[in-house]
């Protein structure tokens, strides 16, 4: 019976090929996209999987000047070690700096004619009991408490010295970020296995942590924020018990109730997925990426179902016949159920394969747009989820035809009196609509999308991005930092040169540890330490007083403040008075204008800029129209000063699409798979004309017969597919609007949604379905009415 039924559903793809195709492809295209949308989910959620669930990392939740609340993940240094000696229930706690706004970058040397950029990180001793990374050789405890040890990766071991047992007892060289050169301070007494591809922490050097407390001092009081502090706990001891104890631990410390941070826990595995708060609040982060794409999914493997729902009962006249038959001789309705779904099935797995070979084709692309590693984590797992996602998608495709056309009665069907109106194609019409107001929602949102991204790129941000790059001050530059940019400023094409530590991407330091005359409060600010040069090599406005002046002595202990620290700070006439920067004395000389340095998610906040020379990054701004010849000559230059070290260098407005990269991706992603959405959508409103067209031939043939023009007949046959449109555009307003307010409501800074909105997607839809079905309207109109009237 099997066999049988494996023949005869073989036989029927065959026969009608045009309605094989169009579900082969419907359901082939829906199936890739759900593929290629799963291996990037399982990527997203495996990550950080390998860490124990009983790992938390303490957040922070700092209050700033407007009221509100800002999370972040750096905690004082000094926490770790307070907490686990003082806070019942705290089973262990370490200090772990991993690549953040300073030190992300480094270079590691043999001492001979090796050379590598690394990522470092600092961590106290107990790392290794805490976090599941692995040593390879060494004691992990004890080369992290030895401040002279350091620990390489095997992957960066075996690069420096050929193999990672080899590293061991070696000399190594570090330049790190501060401008100091420490060389054969260093022996190699651990090698560690290199985080693995779905860590959330990548790093490919571990230095104690007392390496970093001593030289950045100003970092060990309870004011300062910098690395993150994780913890486990005793056992029988919950996490609520504990945020209970913490909460206001650090404003015990500081004697600050009102202003200092609060702390709470969050599960570390929890940590890359949920990491967007407002307000203190959770409120998302890359998991709404991932629900999305997981709606999405649903949504176009739903949209590819209905093209095979609507073509099989609209083909259902064809198959009455054979129907009517089996059940004559005996055929019961399930074993007819069993038949319809086997067929949908088998056509489900003929489109897997084909989606398979679409993956194989599109996964290069796909993980240069995600950015992720998506055959990294492929496994026996993934191919059992693909092929059940294929067998449930055939079983759903199948489901209301087979239902459909094994409730038939056959004294009806052998009679020629069953009626095919009705319920059948009112279903139809629904799933119509639904397969455009899905198709019509992706439309919209793209248009949206696209016109926040552009208002991103388009906003004035207060200084002059273009022409701007930046490198690492790394190397012997670090030591001969003056002599350097002396030699860049005669360059033809470089029009200024600075240095500064972070970035205006949102990676800069900060802290609430200021003093001002008539303080009332703590407001967090936001800091960034610069060189003489850089407010015009960047452009930045003066809104009263003066830039750093190399030619002036006071400058090395001066301060400028944005437009919105000094208004919250209460400060009138504030040029030339006296702030305490962390104890130590400063004197505004300027208030620069407010200009966005972060992203445009955030409000722009109370900033100082504090001076200091050799920082971490060199900043050049170069004339347009000869970037490519300025950028050779300051790779030369750089190469006469770090031989063998590669350039590299961004552009500043390179760092800037950074910031909106999952925005983009978003939004690239979002254009494919609403194109997909139309596209499907239209195979099954081709294959729905055509078959309905072929149903009302005989109307068709009279209608001309008494006189209907092309014109007439073509617009008749349109007309209740463009109302089926209508109303799937009408409903599917609504609910983007809805959608898409919430989602700019996220940047302070946003375009409105306005009735181009919905008129631009809405004529495209109708264009398009117009586009769809005028082959089949135009052809049934210039038939010939002889053909189907003359057997009448």
């Amino acid at each position: 019976m099997f066999k049988n039924s494996l023949k005869i559903a073989w036989r029927n793809l065959l026969r009608d090929r045009q309605f094989t195709l169009l579900n082969l492809v419907g359901l082939s295209i829906g199936l890739a996209c759900t593929f290629l949308i799963y291996l990037w989910i399982n990527h997203e959620i495996s990550m950080d999987n390998f860490q124990d669930d009983g790992l938390y990392e303490v957040m922070q939740n700092v209050p700033l000047g407007d009221k509100t609340l800002m999370t972040i993940e750096s905690t004082p240094d000094v926490l770790a070690k307070a907490l686990k000696d003082e806070v019942p229930g705290i089973a262990d706690a370490v200090t772990f700096k991993t690549p953040g706004y300073d030190e992300e970058t480094c270079i590691i040397s043999d001492g001979g004619s090796k050379s590598f950029e690394a990522t470092e990180a600092f961590a106290t001793e107990n790392l290794f009991r805490l976090f599941a990374f692995k040593m390879v050789y060494g004691d992990g405890s004890k080369a992290l408490a030895n401040r002279a040890g350091i620990l390489l990766s095997d992957r960066l071991a075996k690069k420096l010295f050929n193999s990672p047992d080899k590293a061991i007892g070696k000399t190594i060289t570090w330049y790190e970020g501060l401008g100091k050169k420490i060389n054969g301070a260093y022996l190699v007494s651990g090698v560690f296995a290199a985080p693995p591809a779905n860590s959330s922490r990548q790093f490919d050097v571990l230095f104690p942590h007392q390496r970093y407390l001593a030289t950045a001092t100003q970092d060990i009081n309870w004011n300062s924020s910098d690395p993150g502090t994780y913890i486990t706990l005793k056992k029988g001891v919950s996490a609520e018990q504990i945020n209970q104890r913490i909460k206001n631990f650090i404003r015990k410390k500081t004697g600050d109730t009102v202003w200092s941070g609060t702390l709470f826990l969050q599960r570390f595995k929890d940590g890359y997925l949920h990491n967007h708060f407002e307000n203190g609040v959770p409120a998302g982060g890359r998991i709404a990426y991932v629900k999305l794409f997981s709606i999405v999914a649903v949504f176009l493997l739903v949209i590819a179902c209905i093209n095979f729902m609507n073509l099989s009962t609209a083909k259902a006249s064809v198959r009455l016949k054979e129907v009517g038959i089996k059940k004559v001789v005996g055929a019961g309705r399930g074993l007819l159920i069993v038949q319809y779904l086997g067929e949908s099935v088998l056509m489900a797995l003929i489109a897997m394969v084909t989606a398979a070979a679409f993956v194989a084709v599109l996964v290069p692309y796909f993980e240069s747009l995600t950015g992720a590693n998506l055959m990294a984590s492929f496994d026996p797992k993934i191919i059992g989820v693909i092929l059940l996602i294929t067998v449930i998608t055939g079983l759903l495709a199948g489901s209301y035809p087979a239902l459909y056309l094994s409730g038939f009665k056959p004294a009806l069907i052998l009679k020629g009196t069953l009626n095919l109106s009705g319920g059948g194609t009112t279903i139809r019409k629904g799933l119509v609509v639904f397969q455009f107001c899905v198709s019509a929602i992706l439309i919209i949102s793209v248009l949206v999308v696209y016109r926040q991204m552009q208002f991103i790129q388009a906003r004035d941000l207060g200084y002059n991005k273009e022409n701007v790059i930046s490198f690492k001050n790394e190397g012997n530059i670090q030591q001969n930092l003056h002599a350097f940019v002396t030699e860049m400023k005669n360059i033809p094409g470089v029009v200024n040169v600075s240095d500064l530590e972070g970035d205006l991407f949102g990676n800069h330091s900060g802290g609430s540890g200021i003093d001002w005359p008539g303080k009332k409060g703590n407001i967090e600010f936001s800091g960034l330490y610069v060189d003489f040069d850089f407010l015009q090599t960047l452009g930045l406005q003066m809104k009263e007083g003066r830039a750093f002046s190399s030619v002036i002595p006071i400058d090395s202990t001066a301060v400028i403040f944005n437009e919105t620290a000094i208004r919250q700070m209460g400060l009138t006439n504030p040029l030339g008075k006296t702030v305490k920067l962390w104890g130590s004395k400063n004197t505004i000389i300027g208030v620069v204008k407010d200009f966005h340095y972060e992203s445009l998610y955030k409000n722009i906040g109370p900033l100082f800029i504090s001076f200091r020379k050799n920082n971490e990054s060199i900043i050049t701004r170069i004339s347009p129209g000869a970037e490519k010849a300025t950028i050779a000559k300051i790779a030369s230059l750089y190469h006469k000063y770090n031989h063998g070290l590669p350039f590299e260098y961004k552009f500043f407005d390179e760092d800037y699409h950074a910031l909106y990269a999952a925005e983009e991706r978003a939004t690239v992603l979002s254009e494919w798979f609403a194109g997909i959405a139309i596209l499907i959508s239209c195979l099954g409103l081709f294959g729905l004309s055509a078959f309905i067209i072929q149903r009302r031939r005989k109307e068709i043939s009279i209608r001309k017969v008494v006189g209907a023009s092309v014109s007439h007949l073509a617009t008749l046959l349109s007309a209740d597919f463009l109302k089926l449109i209508l109303v799937a555009f009408l409903v599917a307003v609504p609910l983007s609007w809805l959608a898409l307010d919430r989602w700019l409501q996220t940047f302070a800074y946003h375009v409105t949604i306005d009735v181009k909105t919905f008129l631009v997607p809405g004529a495209a839809i109708m264009l398009i379905t117009i586009i769809t079905i005028s082959f089949q309207t135009i052809k049934g109109a210039f038939a010939n009415p002889v053909n189907s009237l003359r057997s009448e």
